[in-house]
C-alpha cells in the first residue's frame, strides 16, 4: 500500500524493527531519566512503595527480568495505578544511573503521560511485556483526590 502511494518501489530495511525498538527504548529511558532529575521519579522497592502509599505515583515500571514476587507484591499495593512491565532491569538502570533498579515509579504530570505512550508503543515489539489499561487520565497532572501537584 506504501508503494502505491508513494508510486515508486519501496524498500524496507531488514533491521528497521530493532532499530525503532531500540530508539524506543531510548526514549523511555530518556524520558525516565529527566523525570528522575525532575524528581518526579523513583526507583527501588522502599522508595516505591512509599510513592504508592503517599499518592505521589501515576504510573508503575517493573523490570521485565524482575522477581514475579516482587512484581505481584508492587502491584498488589498499586491498584489503581498504572503499572508497565516493558522495560528490562538493565534499561532501567541505564535510566536512574544505578547498579540494579527493578521497581521504579513516576509521579503524575506531562512527562509520565509521555513515558506512557512511548511504553505502549515499545511495547508492541516486546511479546513478554505487559501494559496495564487503567484510564489514560490517571497518569495526567490531576491526582485521584481531585487536586493538583501545583495547589499542594
Amino acid at each position: 500500500v506504501f508503494a502505491r502511494a508513494a508510486r515508486r518501489p519501496v524498500e524496507v530495511p531488514q533491521e528497521l524493527a530493532d532499530r525503532v525498538e531500540a530508539l524506543l527504548v531510548r526514549r523511555c529511558c530518556e524520558a525516565l531519566g529527566l523525570a528522575r532529575r525532575a524528581g518526579s521519579a523513583v526507583a527501588g522497592f522502599e522508595r516505591v512503595s512509599d510513592a504508592v502509599r503517599r499518592g505521589d505515583a501515576a504510573l508503575l515500571l517493573l523490570a521485565l527480568d524482575g522477581a514475579e514476587a516482587g512484581r505481584k507484591k508492587l502491584a498488589g499495593l498499586a491498584r489503581n495505578i498504572v503499572s508497565a512491565t516493558v522495560l528490562s532491569g538493565d534499561e532501567l538502570s541505564l535510566a536512574f544511573a544505578r547498579e540494579r533498579v527493578v521497581f521504579a515509579a513516576v509521579g503524575p504530570g506531562p512527562l509520565s503521560s509521555r513515558l506512557l505512550i512511548d511504553l505502549r508503543r515499545l511495547s508492541g515489539f516486546r511479546p513478554a511485556a505487559v501494559m496495564d489499561e487503567l484510564e489514560l487520565a490517571s497518569v495526567g497532572p490531576e491526582r485521584r483526590d481531585g487536586g493538583t501537584r501545583e495547589h499542594e
